[in-house]
């Protein structure tokens, strides 16, 4: 009976579930290796107030101490001059729609010295109100404000429906950070409401990055965030916003799709970012039924490089396209931590 129901349930799965719609065609994928997880305890249960500085700084270093005791830490130097480590902090039941907060410590040759230890907080693929609903979304904001973030990056696909977008971005205003927020549009948000996400977003003082470059400064020195406007258009955005700029800055790319990053050139970006594939949102046995990506299984989830060695980092999100099921691909937000190499 067992060796006939998994095929079964490979199939009905096949048939039953949508992912989030791309404008690529699908090909044939190739096999990546699949982060190894450990559950660590989680933090304590609570309603959530908007913390006070100190509280987050006990919250922070709570987080901090669990993971460093408990999670599995992955390291990898595929790049000279680039070293990336990486693990994984189960959240358990304590923050309802996400299930884990995936850490990156990313060392790299062009971070100024003033940015050493800026953390970087993002989260895309939304899709409020789909399984990622009210509830879950004041644990976002609370497990976001927990995390002491600099800046929070946003890789779009916000909504699943306009009437969603004023409450979304209201709540996400809670989000605090000394840097603000950042983002970009996911092909939801061109489908309907892009007028209405931008005008919200900006009366609430985030900035939207359509083929725009903005800078970050502090002490002194900087750091850039890229996006890019509907990345599935190559006609009107198939140049990258990036290479306008000095390979001497530190650039970071902020694109929905992955495929971006491959299908032309981003010259002078040192990280990029994105989301669109879910993790596959339903992964049996480490393998995507359904992959948003033309490049199949290569950047489903996790660190990937592209073919000039770019390294960028896809979220499996937090919400659910089309059929409200996740299996094997767990709601995550980001947390980046920069270290530079300029110390004296």
């Amino acid at each position: 009976m067992k060796k006939n129901f998994y095929p079964f349930l490979f199939l009905v799965v096949l048939f039953a579930f949508v992912s989030c719609k791309s404008k690529k065609n699908m090909v044939a994928s190739s096999s990546v290796s699949t982060l190894t997880i450990d559950t660590v305890t989680s933090l304590k249960k609570d309603t959530y107030v908007p913390p006070k500085h100190s509280e987050i700084n006990d919250l922070r270093e709570e987080f901090e101490k669990d993971r460093k005791a408990k999670a599995k830490i992955f390291s990898d130097e595929t790049v000279p001059g680039i070293k990336i480590s990486y693990s994984a902090l189960s959240l358990g039941t304590d923050y309802s729609g996400i299930e884990r907060v995936m850490y990156y410590d990313f060392t790299n040759d062009d971070i100024p010295e003033a940015f050493d230890g800026f953390r970087i907080a993002f989260i895309s693929d939304l899709h409020y109100k789909s399984l990622f609903g009210q509830t879950s979304l004041r644990n976002l904001v609370r497990l976001l404000n927990k995390q002491k973030a600099d800046v929070l990056l946003m890789g779009g696909d916000y909504q699943e429906g306009c009437e969603h977008v004023e409450p979304l971005f209201a709540a996400l205003s809670e989000v605090k950070t000394p840097m603000g927020t950042y983002g970009v549009m996911g092909n939801n948000d061109y489908e309907r409401c892009h007028d209405e996400i931008i005008r919200t977003m900006e009366h609430y003082g985030m900035h939207v990055l359509e083929h725009k470059v903005d800078t970050i400064r502090k002490d002194g020195q900087q750091i850039l965030i890229a996006g890019v406007r509907d990345p599935f258009n190559m006609t009107k955005n198939g140049v990258s916003p990036t290479l306008a700029l000095s390979p001497k800055d530190f650039v970071i790319l902020l694109v929905h799709t992955p495929d971006y990053v491959e299908d032309v050139s981003v010259a002078n970006t040192d990280l990029a970012l994105a989301g669109h594939t879910h993790g596959g949102q339903v992964r049996i046995f480490g393998k995507a039924p359904i992959q948003n990506s033309h490049y199949g299984m290569r950047f489903l989830t996790g660190l990937a490089y592209n073919s000039a060695q770019i390294p960028l980092i896809v979220t499996n999100g937090i919400g659910t396209s089309q059929l409200p099921i996740r299996m094997g691909a767990p709601a995550e937000i980001i947390m980046i931590t920069l270290h530079s190499t300029q110390k004296k």
